[in-house]
């Protein structure tokens, strides 16, 4: 299979312009004030946005005024490698996000190869996000968040002995998203960016720093969506990697995805992910499905 690149997901955009109205219809808006879809998705950390990238907005469909909410199921298969993450998402007047995901990573090819005491790697990660300033629709300025990621890994016999320093860590990062209405060829447009502080490896599954490098990376990160009407939307994700290992290289990651936002309830999101190698195993190229149900 040919390597995921970006400009695949032009090729996705086809169909009906949708107008500036349409996303703000009394079916998308609902009777909470929040446009459908302005929830996002969860990413396989737990943190409201994209599949592999989060963005600055804040988890549910909660107000100024109100609490909101979602829970998630992700499954990410390369035939090679599983992941499977779960969790759960609180956010408070729009402003204050924070959450629990747990992560099963499965290496049975690996693990069989190599007669690894494990199949699979465990890790846990509490999450926090500030809506600093901006608004995601509303005003000249985009919406700007900072995040926190504390991650532990559970199973930490193997990292340790490949060259992984640490068993836990935590990612920093800063968000800035906004949502065009009627911007790209009358369709609406949502633009993300990343900058990440980590020293992750594989996200953490592999544990934190390593004999080739030990400290923090800034890395970045992005999304583009397209909205084709209020409840579907393609796009592309991208996401840089640290590289801290000596015994295997750790590629970028990026993907397509299609997100179906039927109400303000249910959110499912299907990709397909080229996460390039993966502990000595390369050409990992993935699917991915996510289901989220919202408040």
């Amino acid at each position: 299979m040919t390597r995921i690149v970006p400009w695949l997901a032009i090729a996705l955009l086809a169909g009906a312009p949708a107008s500036a109205r349409d996303i703000a219809t009394p079916s998308a808006t609902g009777h909470a004030g929040r446009l459908l879809a302005t929830g996002g998705a969860s990413s396989i950390e737990g943190s409201a946005g994209g599949g592999i990238v989060p963005w600055a907005v804040i988890a549910g469909y909660g107000t100024e005024e109100q609490w909101g909410g979602a829970a998630f199921a992700t499954r990410v298969d390369s035939g090679d490698y599983t992941l499977t993450s779960r969790g759960i998402a609180l956010g408070w007047r729009n402003r204050v996000e924070i959450g629990l995901a747990r992560q099963d990573f499965g290496l049975a090819t690996l693990a069989d190869a190599l007669g690894l005491p494990t199949r699979h790697f465990r890790q846990d990660i509490a999450h926090a996000k500030l809506r600093l300033a901006g608004d995601l629709v509303y005003g000249p300025w985009p919406q700007l968040s900072l995040g926190l990621q504390h991650k532990r890994q559970r199973d930490f016999l193997v990292p340790s002995l490949v060259g992984a320093v640490d068993d836990s860590g935590n990612d920093v990062y800063l968000a800035a998203t906004k949502l065009f209405l009627g911007g790209a060829g009358g369709r609406h447009l949502l633009l993300n960016g990343v900058l990440r502080s980590s020293n992750a490896n594989q996200t953490g599954l592999l544990g934190f720093g390593g004999d080739a490098r030990r400290g923090r990376s800034l890395l970045g990160e992005a999304s583009v969506a397209v909205l084709l009407d209020p409840r579907w939307a393609v796009g592309v994700e991208y996401r840089q990697k640290p590289d801290n290992l000596g015994f295997a290289r750790e590629h970028d990651w990026k993907d397509v995805f299609v997100a179906w936002f039927p109400n303000k309830r249910v959110a499912v999101v299907a990709a397909y992910a080229d996460l390039g190698a993966i502990a000595t195993l390369d050409r990992q190229e993935a699917w991915y499905v996510s289901l989220q149900l919202s408040h």
